[in-house]
């Protein structure tokens, strides 16, 4: 929902102009850190994002607007790793982290996405 968040998201309604209103991680960056610190047993999950992006320069896209499915964002700023990831995922999670921990965003307006694994 524009300027709110996802619907159901612990940050939903967080606080006005939230930078974080959703979150993208590269799927290149999952696999990348998993063959880095031998996970095997770990899912995307873990790192708390929203979406799951492949072929996208996400840092790229700090400070631009965008659209996925019909639905705009901006990008705001990296989604900077934290000690929590250490315990998360895997002891030097955070450090591999440091500038590809993904994409901070804002929601400019309404809409639903999907699952597209085309």
């Amino acid at each position: 929902m524009a300027g709110r968040g996802l619907r159901g998201d612990r940050y939903f309604d967080h606080k006005e102009n939230y930078k974080g209103q959703i979150t993208f991680f590269a799927w290149e960056i999952y696999h990348a850190i998993c063959h880095a610190l031998g996970s095997k047993d770990k899912d995307p999950s873990a790192f708390r994002r929203n979406v799951i992006t492949e072929g996208v320069d996400l840092n790229g896209l700090i400070g631009t607007e965008f659209e996925i499915q019909g639905v705009r964002f901006r990008g705001t700023e990296e989604c900077k790793p934290c000690y929590w990831m250490e315990t998360a995922f895997a002891p030097g999670a955070e450090n591999f982290l440091k500038g590809r921990g993904g994409l901070r965003a804002l929601i400019l307006s309404d809409g639903s996405l999907r699952v597209d694994t085309a």
